[in-house]
């Protein structure tokens, strides 16, 4: 077996893999405090942001030493999305369209690095989020016009469920369920990004002319 080409080939989902072991870590080591209750012991699933992982002290006061590990995983998880958009551009022959995902790509990265810094956090998540549902966008109008009927469905559902998220958080609507909604709106977007990383190819796009 061919080491290189092997990771070469599982870039992306050796990347996700280390990235959601990371953040495992960093929220085994969360001291405590929620959104619903400061006082409560731990990492709540349910209550609280990913973004409570990279804060120097947790909302109970107490030092965050999960934060290293938070902030590997975010990172990582950064890079590898915007590496995986890059992958997927690369299969695209209209080079408007293929360029809006490239570009994007490279700026997620930027962007996911400088979201761990508290005084960029709330500007990066704002840029980051408008990159993504735009990239997110493409790709679905993209996979609409190949024959690929199973992701065509799924990525359908995936854009509705990130414009929703998007609304609930610009809107501050049900932000009591937002924790939540960011976690499952992020497992959406690690099974689309690795379905279109395996299950696409450059045939799958070539007959699209605009």
């Amino acid at each position: 077996m061919d080491f290189k080409t092997t990771a070469s080939k599982n870039v992306i989902s050796i990347g996700i893999l280390l990235s959601l072991v990371f953040i495992s870590i960093a929220a085994y080591y969360y001291p405590g405090g929620s959104l619903n209750d400061i006082h409560s012991p731990g990492y709540s699933f349910k209550h609280n942001y990913i973004s409570h992982l990279l804060d120097y002290n947790a909302l109970n006061g107490l030092e965050n030493k999960g934060r290293p590990w938070g902030v590997a995983g975010v990172v990582i998880m950064g890079i590898t999305t915007g590496l995986a958009f890059i992958r997927f551009a690369i299969k695209i022959a209209i080079k408007h369209h293929s360029n809006v995902i490239k570009i994007s790509g490279f700026l997620l990265i930027l962007v996911n690095v400088l979201i761990t810094m508290p005084r960029f956090h709330n500007a990066m998540v704002t840029i980051g989020s408008f990159l993504t549902l735009l990239v997110f966008f493409y790709i679905t109008v993209l996979l609409w016009k190949t024959n690929l009927t199973v992701l065509k469905i799924f990525s359908g559902m995936s854009l509705l469920s990130f414009y929703g998220a998007a609304y609930m958080f610009g809107t501050r609507t049900a932000l009591d369920y937002m924790p939540f909604v960011q976690k499952f709106v992020h497992v959406l977007q690690i099974i689309l990004i690795i379905s279109v990383e395996y299950f696409t190819t450059n045939k799958d796009f070539e007959h699209i002319k605009k």
